[in-house]
Formats: C-alpha cells, structure tokens, sequence
C-alpha cells in the first residue's frame, strides 16, 4: 500500500489496522506523516478523549481472551524442554500444525523466600530465576501486589504481561508435528520445567505474518504510535517515531519483528509508568531484532517485560532518557528489563549511556552486553519541562553509571565493551554502591529504595571479561580464563551493510583490545549530522541514503 507525500490525519479513536501480509510504505519519513491531532502533546500528562495507536500490524488491538497474551488451549510438556534443542513432547497435540506460532512458559514455582536485600521476606522462585516485588512485611509504593494477592491471582500483577504467574516465556513457531512430538523452527532459550508446570498454548487468534511499515512518520498517537501485537515475521523501517503516549514501538506477544533504521524520539510525556517508552518488548515476544536505529529523549529507551528472549539489540544510538519533572535522574540506557521474566537478550555494539536492569517489577536474567560503548552520561539535551540537562556540568545528576544492574539481576555477561568518558573520569570509581553518592565504572546490585542494600550476588553471578574502561585505562579479564580472544559478533557472520551505507566505517567500531577503542557508530553519525535517515561519509564527500 503506497502512501503519497503528504499528511494524513487519524483521530477520533480510530487506527490503521495491518492484519494481512501488506506493506505499508510511504514516500519517505520527511515526506509522509500519520499523525493524530487528537492524542499525545508535547509536555502534557493526558491522552485524548478516544486513546488510539496510528498503526496496529496484527489481528487486532486487544486480546480476544481475559488475559492480556491470548493464549488459549494449552498442552502439557511430558519432559523438559531443554535449552539449545528445538523439539518437545506433549500431552496432546491435537490443533498443533506447522506454520503455527505458539507460547512456551513454565509456572515460577515462587513461594516465600529470605530477601537477600534484609527487607524480611520475598516471594521468589527457589533458584531467585524469578524474584516477584511482593514482600512480607508489605512495602509500600515497592510491592505490586495487595497483601491477599499472589501473582496467580487473576488480574493481578501476575497477569499483566503474561499468564498469571509464568513470566519466563517464549513465543515459538512450529516447524514440524510428529505423534505428540512438537518441533520449532528455532531453538528454545532456557529450559522450560515439567515440575513446574510447563506448556505449550496455541492463540486464540492467528498472527499476522509479512506484515511490514516503511519510510513514513508518526506522530501523536496516545496507546503507543506503532504496535506490533500478535504479529511475526514482520518489521518496520525507515520510521520517524514521536510524541507518543504508551510506547513509541511496542511488540507484543510477537516473534522475528524486526525494527530497522528508525528514528524514535522526544515521547510526549518522559515520565515512568508506562507513558514514554521508547521501544517496548511485552508478553513473551522472542527473537526481536532492533538494529541501526536511532532512540533518544523518552523516559526509559528499551524494555522488555516479560519478554525478550533470543533478541538483539544491536548498533544503535540510545541516549537522553530522563524524566521530564526530575531531569537529575540518569534513566537506564540499554536495559531488557521492568517486568519479571525477560531473558537471554543479546545487547551488541550499541552507543548508550549506559547499560542497567531494574528491579522495579522484579528480575530480569542471562543477559548479554557485547563490544557497546556506555559512556556512564547522558550527552547534554533540552528537557521538555525547561532548562538543560548536562550530565558533565551537573554533577548532582545520577546515578551515573556505565555498567549497572540493580538487586536481582542475575546470570548476566559484559564481554568486550568501552565504558566511560575519556579523560573526563576524575571523581569516579571503578566499583560504586547507590549509598556511596560517587559515580562509578561498575555499579553491580544497586537499590533505590532505603535504607539502600546491595545484593551481592548481582556481582558474584556476573561475567565480565575483556572490557575496557577510562578510569584504569585498562582492559579486564577474568583472572579464570587464559583466553583472550573476542569474535567481532556474536550474532553476524559478516561485516553488516549498514556500515558500508556511507564511505569510512569501520566494522567493529568498538574495541577494546586495539590501539584505538571506539571509532565511529553509523546510527551515532546519522544523529549528529542531523540526517537520521542519510548515513554521512565521513570523509565529508557527498552523502547517499541508508536506505
């Protein structure tokens, strides 16, 4: 479906609905724009009297069911499904066919455990796979749930981003049925339990596949501006994405959806809550490409809730996330977090401010931050409530980071990146805690809440090796491992195109081990020279298109 040049309004609640394999292309991000003039504005809390997204590709807005992911008809696993193997058996296989996209999750399993933050007890898995903020004695304005509800209550916390109470999920698609054996085109990313309850649920709708939004603008929409629910293989490219309400993207309960060359920026209200987040993953969605992309000035710039599993976010500019009415807090840059249950994402050769997990609705797990430049700072930028914030000149602002993991989040890996700021690391450390008001290089099971508790075993279950920072101008190995070598990916087998789209890129731009550590990210140098969508050669002649 081609779109001319030219603006085209969508109001009054209403939004374009993809739910065949179609594209949606318009004549370029500075030439075509949806937008809703009804919705989302600049600096303002409230959503229109009908809140809408622009585009939907999927079958449908909401869910057809009670919960949220629309899931339905679920088959019991009869063994394990095991990490790294595509196949598992079920109970009955019956409506089970190729072709299908399916749901994998397991029950947590939680029950009331010791609070390793000293805060009585907490209700968490026996392993802490998934840490639930439900506490004994109840926390206030911490606890996502009322005392006499658990995350199995139905409409509860437990719920809002997946089947109540089986946040650890996969969405799958299904090459092969055989007898009662089940076999998916890719491989599964953490095992899935009998003992605890493990299936496998069709949707009560089918996904929409081939299904894509190309070279156009949005803008104004207040439920998010582009939302991928229920969708695979399927992507945008080329979008100008702002001044949203929600998410600016959101995949939800989706598989293979592909984000490319977009430019997404200035949310209309960069606050928590759910209301100005850039890139959202949700409700199981798996295997996630976000990759040569522009994200900056919203409240959080990526997050994965529930979600996430075999995705990569790769070589893209993410910076300036803050909030709106407190300008002075550094928000989490590369993050895969803010529900419990995301795992196993894969964060390479990105320009951030820095990386983190939260642990505001729970943990997140097995993460991978690979050769990303995380600089520990915001660059300076106009907040939308007025005045500017400069990470560099204000030094109350914080906490400043370049590798932070708050309590719970365990099992993750820093292999081969370049933190900190050159020759601008005085009054830093190289390990800080939250109480400790110092910057620092590290900043490994931090908590926000008093009396402020570091959980050790953030640190003691991390991996980090052959990372290169400012303050020692050194590069650390584990002490364990004789072995120094890093591959140039962990997930391209060649030097991708995106670095060829303008003239003296080099290809890996991060490097720790090298005489020099950083060159020059393309999504970073379409940013500075004001042309999100033109890549620029760097040796100044004639630009071409990244398209």
């Amino acid at each position: 479906m081609q779109l001319a040049a030219g603006r085209f309004l969508i109001n009054g609640g209403n939004f374009l609905l993809l739910n065949k394999a179609i594209t949606l292309r318009g004549s370029g991000p500075g030439r075509t724009m949806l937008e809703k003039q009804d919705g989302a504005k600049p600096f303002n809390d409230a959503v229109g009297a009908r809140p809408s997204p622009l585009v939907v590709v999927g079958p449908s807005l909401f869910s057809s069911t009670s919960d949220t992911v629309n899931a339905v008809r679920s088959a019991n696993l009869r063994n394990d499904a095991v990490k790294g193997e595509k196949t598992v058996e079920v109970d009955d296989a019956a409506g089970f066919m190729p072709g299908q996209i399916v749901l994998l999750d397991e029950a947590s399993a939680a029950d009331w455990r010791v609070d390793p933050q000293g805060r009585g007890q907490i209700w968490a898995s026996e392993d802490f796979r998934v840490v639930w903020q439900k506490h004994k004695p109840a926390i206030q304005f911490v606890d996502d749930f009322a005392p006499d509800a658990f995350p199995s209550t139905p409409q509860s916390a437990g719920s809002w981003f997946g089947r109540p109470d089986r946040p650890v999920a996969e969405v799958k698609e299904i090459s092969t049925v055989s007898g009662s054996r089940i076999t998916f085109t890719t491989p599964i990313h953490i095992s899935y339990r009998k003992a605890n309850a493990a299936q496998l649920s069709r949707f009560a709708q089918p996904h929409v596949k081939h299904a894509g939004v190309e070279d156009l603008a949005l803008k104004g929409g207040d439920a998010g501006n582009l939302r991928f629910n229920w969708a695979a293989s399927s992507w945008a490219k080329n979008v100008d994405n702002s001044v949203w309400h929600g998410e600016g993207f959101a995949i939800h309960s989706s598989f293979r959806v592909e984000l490319r060359e977009f430019y997404v920026h200035d949310a209309a209200w960069a606050q928590p809550g759910g209301g100005g987040y850039a890139i959202s993953l949700s409700a199981g969605s798996s295997e996630v490409l976000i990759e040569n992309g522009i994200a900056v000035r919203a409240n959080k710039l990526v997050v994965a809730r529930s979600a996430g599993a075999g995705s990569v976010v790769g070589y893209n500019y993410m910076d300036m996330g803050y909030i709106n009415t407190n300008g002075a807090w550094i928000e989490t840059g590369l993050n895969a977090s803010h529900m419990v249950g995301a795992h196993h994402v894969l964060f390479e050769g990105n320009y951030a401010q820095n990386a983190d997990s939260d642990d505001t609705h729970g943990n997140s797990i097995y993460h991978t931050f690979f050769r990303n430049y995380l600089r520990g700072v915001r660059a300076a930028f106009d907040n939308q409530a007025g005045g500017t914030i400069d990470d560099m000149s204000q030094p109350r602002n914080g906490p400043r980071r370049a590798a932070g993991l708050m309590a719970y989040s365990y099992w993750m890996s820093f292999i081969g990146n370049v933190l900190g700021v050159p020759g601008q690391m005085d009054g830093w450390s190289y390990e800080t805690r939250f109480t400790d008001a110092k910057p620092g290089v590290w900043m490994l099971g931090w908590d926000a809440v008093k009396p402020y508790p570091t959980d050790a075993k953030v640190a003691t279950s991390t991996i980090r090796y052959g990372n290169f920072d400012y303050l020692t101008n050194k590069t650390h190995w584990d002490s364990g491992s004789e072995d120094r070598a890093l591959p140039a990916s962990m997930y391209l087998t060649s030097r991708p195109p995106f670095f060829d789209a303008g003239r003296g890129y080099q290809w890996p731009w991060v490097d720790p081990v090298g005489e020099t550590k950083l060159h020059v990210l393309p999504a970073k140098a379409r940013y500075d020279a004001g042309t999100p969508f033109v890549q620029p050669n760097l040796d100044g002649s004639a630009r071409k298109s990244s398209q």
